[in-house]
């Protein structure tokens, strides 16, 4: 695929996986044999578990906007810096509901072989988000 192609699949793993939680489109733009480098501890890297991470973002934030912020690309890799936006009501890994509108970031970097996603590396300011929500206490 081209860099430009690889973009349009990149905007639409945005678009159709992460904000709409589409599980078709989970199906159709993630490889079978998908992993994602971010696993929390315990769970396996793999695209069910990925599935079921963005359904924790869509429950305990029904109205989450996840916005492409930059997307670069390079040969058969696209790098996205993201970020989300929605307000905590319903729980969260653990968290119940707090009425916080909250925001969170990150960076991934998604592999493509032909029209598939086949990896993705990322970061996300998990420790941000769950300070917004008063699970954690910032450092002093």
């Amino acid at each position: 695929m081209s860099i430009e192609e690889n973009k349009a699949l990149a905007n639409r793993w945005m678009k159709e996986i992460w904000q709409e939680a589409n599980p078709a489109s989970m199906n159709e733009l993630l490889s079978p044999d998908f992993l994602f480098n971010y696993a929390p501890s315990g769970v396996e890297p793999n695209r069910e578990a990925y599935k079921q991470g963005i359904n924790s973002f869509h429950v305990g934030f029904p109205d989450i906007k996840w916005t492409s912020e930059d997307i670069i690309a390079e040969g058969d890799k696209v790098a996205v810096h993201w970020k989300g936006q929605g307000t905590h009501k319903g729980e969260f890994w653990g968290v119940p509901p707090t009425g916080e509108r909250v925001t969170v970031g990150g960076i991934s970097i998604i592999h493509i072989e032909g029209s598939k996603i086949v990896e993705e590396w990322g970061y996300i300011d998990i420790m941000g988000l769950m300070e917004q929500l008063g699970a954690l206490s910032p450092p002093e």
